[in-house]
């Protein structure tokens, strides 16, 4: 059976294209935002709809297929793992960030 720990899998459309950059290292990056919707009925029988977003990260070759071939609106299935991590702002305040470092990317549909 394949890992289960920490592993995230969802389905949604990008919120924005993707942002590269390529660090000192040599290595690419790409930062982009995913929307999820669900949908269910309130107790007054209103159908009511949810969005949540969530930040990815993809690195290496995820990253560069992700800025090449991803744009703002196409729908996407990606598998991932959850990273939680922090750092000081500008301010000397402490800020927290949870992001989905991205695996895999499967593009399903663009919006027209």
């Amino acid at each position: 059976m394949k890992n289960l720990r920490n592993s995230v899998q969802l389905i949604g459309r990008l919120g924005k294209d993707p942002e590269m950059r390529s660090l000192a290292s040599g290595s690419s990056l790409a930062t982009f935002s995913l929307a999820t919707t669900d949908s269910y009925k309130n107790a007054a029988g209103e159908r009511v709809e949810e969005t949540q977003w969530h930040n990815l990260v993809a690195w290496g070759k995820t990253a560069d297929i992700a800025s090449q071939f991803l744009k703002k609106g196409n729908e996407v299935a990606i598998e991932g793992k959850l990273i939680h991590r922090s750092y000081e702002n500008a301010k000397g305040e402490k800020k927290y960030v949870t992001e989905i470092n991205v695996n895999e990317i499967l593009m399903l549909k663009n919006k027209k």
